[in-house]
């Protein structure tokens, strides 16, 4: 008897019951994501730090902004081998992470850089000089 089957089973028997999104709201409980970030915001501007040990290869990190969403995907690789494993408590694999900004954010000027493990990206606040605002014209009816 495998266990693995009636694991699966059991996944899609309550998949079934509670619904396909059910363990969706369990993900972040049961595997953190990764890479951690942390974000500041101040007036006019946005800075956030990632967490990516071990990078050595900046081209295994993509990082795209588009308006008012970051996205982050790469692989965090601590290239450790030997010796059997006691605690590994460094996340570690290929991730993708969207990241929400408080505002809309210039796309001309993005400053990012990488130390001590630390992805540091600095995001200005997109003004718009022009408006959206349009004037209604509203009509007099008629009794």
């Amino acid at each position: 008897m495998d266990p693995f089957k009636q694991m699966a089973d059991w996944k899609k028997n309550m998949d079934t019951f509670f619904g396909e999104n059910f363990w969706n709201e369990f993900e972040g409980i049961i595997k953190p994501t990764i890479p951690q970030i942390n974000m500041y915001q101040t007036e006019n501007e946005v800075t956030c730090l990632i967490s990516i040990p071990g990078l050595t290869d900046l081209n295994k990190v993509d990082i795209y902004v588009d308006y008012t969403v970051l996205e982050i995907n790469g692989v965090i690789d601590v290239n450790h081998s030997g010796g059997t494993v006691l605690n590994e408590e460094i996340l570690q694999g290929v991730f993708e992470r969207k990241i929400n900004l408080p505002f809309p954010v210039r796309s001309d000027k993005i400053k990012a850089s990488y130390r001590d493990g630390i992805v540091f990206i600095q995001l200005y606040r997109l003004i718009s000089n022009t408006s959206s605002k349009h004037r209604v014209p509203v009509k007099l009816l008629a009794d």
